[in-house]
């Protein structure tokens, strides 16, 4: 079994692996997008991400599942029981499987008559939109059915593998997107099968590595309805969340187009898209994480988990907060420069789900903990409840008047009430004290926050808005939350082995110079 040290070493390890990932698929995606846009037009283009979208809603089907199968391969490996995980691993694939099955005939069934008669499309793209429709469907399975080999890629911590497949995949869409332009047949068309291709390709990338890494990918037909309940049971209250989920995310831009138009939309568009970019740097720190958390609950090492949770909550809270403090405060000369003159509402919209994200960040460890017990039905009802409350009061908050930014403030609260009752949640089944998270969590952020603030707010009400001060402020932000973080954040042996580190790595860059 691995020790502490080795554990530590993986997870920072594949931290930096997935940032590495994340940062150059980022901005070749970006590159890619605006490639097509060109080749395709206009058109073609919005044609292509309807229909894929429409098809893409069909997901709700199988998230659930797909977070279940993850968590039970992760679980058993833990567990370190060689025939049980073989058998889950079989099973996951039956199970995308006939999900699969059940998806296309949905999609043939309802996709036609949707594509027909609701949406608006040239009469001369129509049979070009049924190909594409097509095409994206059976891409789609094909990334279902992938889903049991990247769950274990994960579980295994194999995150080199994770990103240079998904890094060979970004670059392999950017040479798609140059293709097409040269392409003597229909673009649209063209474009919609090589990424099919580009999937059953990235698919059998997954197998051969799985089948020869990872002795439990070697499928077999199974058939074991405990292990079938089990792995139903738990997709099914999984899906409250997802149903939640989809219900704030897209009921707050249906609810906001009813009562302000699409200028608002296209204002909240702008702040996701920002959010998304963020959340982004925790959200790989977390994955690097979760198979920790879920193997050491699985060992019945709840102190190791305790220790991951806390760090887990605490590093993200901390990085989202260092990239957010300085884009909430010069979030307009930001968007200035980004987008010449933005829609209204696009500030205020960016600055609260900054903020929001960052205080959201401290429930992914809790999140990953209650899914590696296993009793995840209290869990969905109670925090999928809550979520899914979000749109309905907000509808009555812009009844009686509210602003657009209303609404994230009520998503702002319903994060806080989740949160608290995450905690409450999960406490007897961990046997987590909430003393001990308080503590180890929530009083150094309390010391960080309150520590490092003063001085960029201080700047921000003095100096004119501009270039300089978003160098300024920008700088002096991120260097206030760094040595606070550091000196009030840190824990004595963090600081001592982040001072070691930080030691290794001048003496390697000295070398090299």
């Amino acid at each position: 079994m691995a020790t502490e040290h080795e554990n530590n070493k993986r997870i920072a390890k594949n931290t930096l692996l997935l940032y590495f990932r994340m940062l150059l698929t980022m901005f070749v995606s970006l590159f890619t997008s605006r490639v097509i846009l060109r080749t395709l037009g206009v058109d073609d283009f919005g044609i292509y991400n309807v229909v894929g979208g429409f098809v893409a809603l069909f997901a709700i089907f199988s998230n659930g599942l797909s977070t279940a199968i993850s968590r039970f391969v992760t679980f058993e490996l833990g567990r370190g029981n060689p025939e049980k995980l073989n058998k889950v691993f079989s099973t996951s694939v039956n199970i995308q499987i006939a999900i699969s099955i059940f998806i296309v005939v949905l999609v043939e069934l309802v996709g036609n008559w949707f594509l027909t008669y609701k949406m608006v499309i040239p009469v001369d793209r129509l049979n070009a939109a049924f190909f594409v429709m097509q095409c994206s469907v059976v891409t789609f399975v094909v990334g279902l059915v992938s889903v049991p080999y990247n769950a274990a890629i994960i579980a295994h911590e194999k995150m080199s593998a994770f990103a240079f497949i998904s890094i060979f995949e970004t670059f392999t869409k950017l040479g798609i997107a140059y293709f097409i332009d040269v392409s003597p047949w229909d673009r649209l068309k063209t474009y919609a099968v090589l990424l099919f291709a580009l999937s059953i390709v990235i698919r059998l990338i997954y197998g051969f590595y799985c089948k020869r890494h990872f002795a439990e990918c070697r499928y077999k037909f199974v058939f074991d309805k405990q292990i079938l309940k089990e792995i139903s049971n738990f997709a099914g209250w999984s899906m409250v969340g997802l149903v939640a989920f989809v219900g704030y995310t897209h009921g707050l831009n249906v609810i906001l187009n009813m009562f302000f138009g699409p200028v608002v939309n296209a204002a909240r568009g702008i702040a996701v898209q920002v959010q998304n970019a963020v959340v982004g740097f925790s959200s790989n720190f977390q994955l690097a994480l979760n198979p920790q958390i879920i193997k050491s609950y699985a060992q019945n090492e709840l102190d190791r988990m305790h220790t991951l949770i806390f760090a887990s909550s605490k590093y993200c809270f901390f990085l989202l907060y260092l990239l957010s403090l300085p884009l909430i405060l010069e979030a307009p000369i930001i968007v200035k420069l980004w987008l010449g003159t933005p829609p209204e509402h696009t500030v205020n919209f960016i600055r609260i789900l900054l903020a929001l994200i960052t205080v959201d960040s401290l429930g992914g460890a809790i999140s990953c903990a209650q899914q590696a017990s296993g009793k995840i039905k209290l869990y969905q009802i109670v925090v999928g409840g809550i979520m899914f409350m979000i749109a309905p009061v907000s509808y009555f908050v812009l009844k009686a008047g509210g602003r657009p930014e209303s609404v994230y403030w009520v998503y702002f609260v319903a994060v806080i009430l989740a949160h608290t009752a995450r905690m409450f949640i999960i406490k007897n089944m961990i046997s987590l004290s909430f003393t001990k998270y308080a503590t180890e969590v929530l009083l150094p952020i309390l010391k960080v926050v309150c520590i490092s603030i003063w001085i960029p707010l201080l700047l921000f009400f003095r100096m004119p808005e501009g270039l300089a001060a978003l160098f300024i402020i920008g700088s002096i932000s991120m260097v206030s939350v760094a040595a606070s973080v550091y000196f009030m954040g840190l824990k004595k042996n963090e600081r001592t082995l982040l001072n070691d580190k930080m030691g290794v790595f001048i003496k390697k860059v000295r070398c090299h110079g």
